[in-house]
């Protein structure tokens, strides 16, 4: 991969791994710094924007990582923290297009009528077998909960 130069000021670019003249959007886009010129423009500005960026980005990842184990939506907090520091920093645009071409990847192949029609079978099995047991419990145990049941 070709990151570009060392000089301060430079766009560092991704270089195009699939060897075809297909120009895309995403890899149009240069990666690196997107903080405004006039912070580009002075050193010591830059620094302490990227420090201040990445504890931002921190944070939310953090509440990303409690909110998995806790209710709410951790993985799109985190993927959030992601994209705030890719607002900066080179490697978290590398990580947040390889996770974007994942999840399109994955989105074609789940749309295959194929695998739409085998999981589509296999969520029916599922569904049967749930219901079946449901049926047995009620069955046995009648409308009790399971906290509420004598031993018979």
């Amino acid at each position: 991969m070709n990151t570009g130069s060392n000089e301060p000021g430079e766009v560092a670019v991704a270089s195009d791994e699939t060897g075809t003249d297909e120009v895309h959007s995403e890899q149009e886009r240069a990666l690196g710094s997107r903080a405004p010129e006039f912070i580009k423009a002075r050193r010591a500005l830059h620094v302490s924007w990227q420090v201040g960026v990445f504890i931002i980005g921190l944070a939310v990842v953090v509440a990303g990582i409690i909110m998995l184990p806790l209710p709410g939506p951790g993985w799109v907090v985190i993927f959030g923290g992601m994209a705030i520091w890719a607002t900066e920093f080179v490697w978290a645009q590398l990580v947040l297009r390889w996770t974007k071409r994942k999840v399109t990847e994955a989105a074609h192949r789940a749309l295959d009528p194929r695998v739409r029609r085998r999981n589509i079978i296999l969520t029916s099995i599922g569904l049967v077998i749930v219901a079946v047991l449901v049926g047995i419990y009620v069955w046995k145990f009648g409308m009790a909960m399971p906290w509420k049941v004598e031993d018979q």
